[in-house]
């Protein structure tokens, strides 16, 4: 069984998206336990994906239905992978880890070779 976390800096554009790409691909995979989202910084929680994320997801009949959340230290023990989209953000995640973290940080590119 698998959890995985998709991080950005908000929560609303690249993370929400690869959740929303994720979960279609996985949809099947009775491996897959839990599929979320999180930013690193707290400004959009609540709100809905950039417009842009939404419009390219329909393009390619991708569901989406999200409303934007902050990764907390908590969440870092309860997923599997977390996947940041960036460096910036994967040293932010890595700040927040402690005794209790058990999650595999890595960047969103190291997920072809995690396949």
């Amino acid at each position: 069984m698998v959890s995985v976390a998709f991080v950005c800096l908000g929560n609303i554009c690249r993370s929400p998206m690869a959740e929303a790409v994720f979960k279609e691909l996985s949809h099947n995979d009775s491996r897959i336990t839990k599929v979320e989202s999180f930013g690193t910084a707290g400004y959009h929680i609540g709100e809905t994906p950039d417009h842009r994320t939404i419009q390219a997801c329909e393009k390619h009949n991708i569901p989406i239905n999200h409303n934007a959340k902050q990764l907390k230290s908590q969440h870092l023990h309860q997923f599997d992978y977390i996947l940041c989209m960036d460096e910036a953000n994967l040293r932010n995640v890595k700040r927040l880890q402690n005794d209790k973290s058990t999650a595999i940080i890595q960047l969103f590119e190291s997920l072809s070779t995690m396949c």
